[in-house]
């Protein structure tokens, strides 16, 4: 390994005084001293609490947010252990119930909710007593359809306020919400939903995107004649459809009109909330479950505190629903904030579209996948110079390393003062391990720090920490938003193989990252996919990033092979921008960068120019899958097509993987 480095990135961002002392972090250090009798006066103070005493950090979130409910007395933490922590073994709250709680605030109950925008820049909006009475009406009505605490609701909806209302009025009752987007192939759907055998789904008859007008309604007859355990169909109408709902459907707007009053079912803090699923880019995709009280407090401390969201307000990402990022935006309502909803194509008419759908809606917050943002920068862009981006405070970059050459980017072309931070976490806590804070400045390339409640470290192979090296993410302690269960994993098995494998009662699913000694962390990618040259990690992430100074590469994927007489190969997978060649010259200037920008070790075995790189519909490069591939893998069992945004690129690398294969038994 190499030598850890004594040279500090620079700074891009730092708040000023008046910035920390106006957060909500600030204002929640100076209640915990007054309630507490705890002092703290810096972000390290704070985190170091949260993670020492758990209990007492975890109940100040929920006294101080004023969490509704009862059954809180006692400790936070009645016991502590990894798997199977128990949290407030005597509450009972609900979900929708604290997300609707600023129904009955004065201040905001006329105020903005959800405001939706359409690729034409159509805007309406849905404010905090109307998504109330919306979900109430529908909620009542999917008590009359038989639905209890306990049932699955599927839906099938693009991102639109009717999943919201629906995921709301799902978790009123106490019944258990999963979602998927409706540009999910048919196959695809009902391996997520056939596992939860669903009592109810919702549709859609189509929805717009780029321009075109996609319709849905053979498909979700797919979807019903796959679900033996349907008992009912509610269908969204899109207003381009004239199609009328069908004899077998309910209708989704007739079912928001009555005035009825609000019921929530208070279940206990564990009970089922949502199913989100993995990827399930190599088999198939496990239904990661949440709990109610896990993902309430979440909420509030990760968009509350961490990034510093309330009333006021506005929080936007184009999120596909089937990505657990799409969840984030009504966590967001838990604090109070109001978000954008937008069902368009990020890049309809321009690659930059994404900002204008902040000038338009007044965004203070834009979560982002890293990809869209590289796009945007290699494509020579300036965001910043023709839009009002005046209310923009805080970008969050999430998905996959951001490159420095994008970080810059952004301070240069979007805006120069803007937060910009990296988080990193995932579907399996549907929220992040580590990321931005409101108090400390930002530098180049490396994630602000742990956040708070995570007892997270960087750990060698042998179980010990490392500083300034790669290591394996792990978290030392328990964290209530940690999945209550896997769908279907009666014996335990499958959680604990996925989390706690590796080093026993400490979880580590799969991620590379270097905790710098001043603090801060850099994430490399999943351990899974890391390369290991000459008994040296590397990080697949370092080659992206270097690739980013390469104007021509417009995608890639590198993987390392370990061959049967000791060798290593390294092939690194390119796409190319229209009309460019991998000429010789365009080799040794990817080589040169990649040398240049991170080391002679990263250079590749070779360079082969691809058709397109497989990625998910998050946009994440599938290198484990590829990887399996060139193992020798069954094709069938390597890649789980119905879980990519493009199944067609696999062909390819089906096909190269073979002709490998065949050459290594000459």
């Amino acid at each position: 390994m190499s030598a850890p480095s004594t040279t500090m990135p620079p700074i891009t961002w730092t708040p000023t005084v008046e910035q920390q002392h106006s957060s909500r972090l600030w204002n929640f250090m100076t209640w915990v001293g007054e309630h507490r009798n705890i002092g703290l006066t810096t972000y390290r103070s704070v985190w170091e609490w949260s993670v020492d005493d758990l209990s007492g950090f975890w109940d100040a979130v929920r006294e101080y947010f004023d969490v509704i409910g009862e059954g809180f007395e006692g400790p936070a933490l009645a016991e502590e252990r990894m798997p199977g922590a128990v949290w407030y073994p005597r509450a009972s709250l609900n979900f929708a119930e604290n997300v609707l709680r600023h129904a009955l605030n004065p201040e905001l109950v006329d105020g903005t909710a959800i405001l939706t925008i359409q690729e034409d820049d159509a805007v309406t909006e849905l404010t905090w007593r109307e998504l109330e009475s919306r979900v109430s009406s529908l909620a009542d009505n999917l008590r009359r359809l038989g639905v209890v605490a306990g049932d699955r609701v599927a839906a099938v909806l693009p991102n639109v306020p009717e999943a919201i209302i629906g995921l709301l009025a799902t978790a009123s009752l106490g019944a258990i919400w999963s979602i998927n987007s409706p540009d999910l192939s048919s196959a695809a759907t009902l391996e997520r939903l056939r596992q939860l055998e669903p009592k109810l789904l919702i549709g859609v008859d189509g929805y717009q995107f780029n321009g075109r007008y996609f319709d849905r309604l053979d498909y979700l007859a797919e979807v019903e004649a796959g679900l033996p355990t349907l008992e009912h169909t509610i269908l969204l109408r899109n207003p381009a459809s004239a199609d009328e709902p069908g004899a077998d459907r309910l209708d989704f707007a007739t079912l928001l009109t009555d005035r009825v009053q609000p019921r929530y079912e208070r279940v206990a803090f564990q009970h089922p909330l949502w199913v989100l699923f993995s990827s399930g880019t190599t088999g198939a995709p496990k239904g990661i479950v949440h709990g109610h009280g896990g993902m309430i407090l979440e909420a509030l401390k990760g968009t509350g505190l961490n990034q510093d969201m309330g009333p006021g307000d506005r929080y936007y990402v184009a999120a596909n629903t089937s990505w657990m990022v799409w969840n984030t935006l009504v966590n967001n309502l838990m604090s109070g904030a109001s978000v954008v909803t937008y069902s368009g194509s990020p890049m309809y008419g321009i690659k930059d579209r994404q900002f204008d759908v902040i000038a338009l809606t007044g965004a203070t917050m834009f979560a982002s996948g890293a990809a869209y943002l590289s796009l945007v920068e290699k494509a020579g862009l300036t965001p910043g110079s023709s839009r009002d981006l005046s209310k923009l405070r805080s970008i969050l970059s999430t998905g996959s390393p951001l490159p420095d050459s994008t970080w810059l980017w952004v301070h240069d072309h979007v805006k120069h003062n803007v937060h910009l931070g990296s988080d990193t976490g995932g579907t399996d806590i549907c929220s992040g391990f580590i990321g931005s804070n409101p108090l400390e400045p930002v530098r180049l390339g490396e994630l602000q720090g742990p956040l708070l409640g995570v007892a997270v470290q960087a750990w060698s192979n042998s179980g010990h920490r490392v500083i300034g090296d790669l290591g394996e993410m792990v978290v030392l302690r328990p964290m209530p938003s940690m999945p209550v269960f896997f769908w279907g994993d009666e014996d335990g098995v499958r959680y604990q193989d996925s989390y706690f494998e590796k080093f026993p009662q400490v979880w580590a699913q799969g991620d590379w990252i270097t905790e710098t000694p001043s603090g801060g962390f850099v994430v490399h990618g999943r351990s899974d996919a890391t390369l290991n040259r000459g008994g040296v990690r590397l990080g697949t992430a370092d080659i992206y990033a270097a690739l980013q100074h390469v104007s021509e590469v417009k995608e890639s994927l590198v993987i390392g092979l370990e061959q049967a007489d000791g060798g290593y190969y390294m092939p690194l997978f390119v796409t190319l921008d229209q009309g460019c060649e991998l000429t010789p010259e365009l080799t040794d200037e990817i080589n040169g960068t990649i040398r240049r920008m991170t080391s002679a070790r990263h250079v590749p075995d070779e360079i082969i120019l691809a058709p397109a790189v497989p990625v998910t519909h998050a946009l994440k490069k599938i290198e484990v899958p590829i990887k399996k591939l060139f193992c020798g893998h069954n094709p069938e069992s390597a890649v789980n097509r119905g879980s990519l945004a493009n199944p067609e690129a696999v062909d390819w690398f089906v096909e190269r993987a073979q002709g490998y294969l065949a050459q290594q038994k000459r």
